[in-house]
């Protein structure tokens, strides 16, 4: 059980653990505003519990193809300050259809392209993109967002320029934040946040290092 400051996750059922990725896109994600947002890939329900504590209006809607993620992310959701406004449905979001459009979808999906399977089959669907691929997402993105939404992902930044050439001409990069875990190191992680409707404006790229002032104001709201 993971304790943050105004919420508990446990995530014993679930393929992939509570880690920084989930925590840092949780924490940067762009949600003031948003009225309805998908958590794609939700695993223990930690980033829709974010978002949930970040917009305190939101209606935050939580998707994951394993079904034993999405019974711990009720569990963990049902457990939390703001259980009526969370919900998780276990369907891969190939087949999810709804009427109305979301606002905002973030996800931090599986980004192992070429690798060799685990043997853990829960595991695999976790990690490798054959579970949740890249234009799976961008496909997504189109058919479920409303105009004007937004995309949120994190990626390792070695395969995030594969993401963005997927999105290309499909979706507009309007910010970008490499995360670099020691000075004079290369980044590590890329968050990128994508708009359905076409930009002219140069896309905002920043760097931020783990343990800087930037990074702990982020996420003080949530880590003990």
């Amino acid at each position: 059980m993971f304790q943050f400051k105004q919420f508990a996750v446990a995530d014993e059922l679930c393929a992939m653990k509570v880690g920084t990725d989930g925590v840092l896109i949780g924490a940067w994600a762009d949600v003031e505003g948003d009225s309805r947002i998908l958590d794609l890939g939700t695993g223990s329900g930690l980033i829709a519990l974010m978002l949930a504590q970040r917009n305190l209006e939101a209606e935050i809607l939580a998707l994951d193809i394993d079904e034993q993620a999405t019974i711990q992310a009720q569990h963990n959701f049902e457990l939390s300050p703001w259980a009526k406004r969370l919900s998780v449905v276990n369907v891969n979001v190939c087949d999810y259809v709804s009427e109305r459009k979301f606002s905002h979808i973030v996800t931090n999906p599986p980004y192992f392209v070429d690798s060799l399977h685990s043997p853990d089959a829960a595991r695999t669907a976790a990690r490798h993109t054959a579970s949740l691929s890249f234009a799976q997402i961008v496909e997504a993105s189109e058919r479920l967002l409303e105009p004007g939404g937004k995309l949120s992902v994190i990626l390792p930044t070695d395969v995030a320029s594969l993401f963005r050439r997927e999105a290309f001409e499909h979706l507009w990069l309007r910010r970008q934040c490499d995360i670099v875990t020691k000075i004079g190191e290369q980044p590590r992680r890329t968050m990128m946040e994508f708009c359905l409707t076409d930009s002219s404006l140069m896309p905002r790229c920043d760097t931020m290092f783990m343990g800087s002032e930037v990074c702990i104001a982020m996420t003080e709201d949530f880590y003990l």
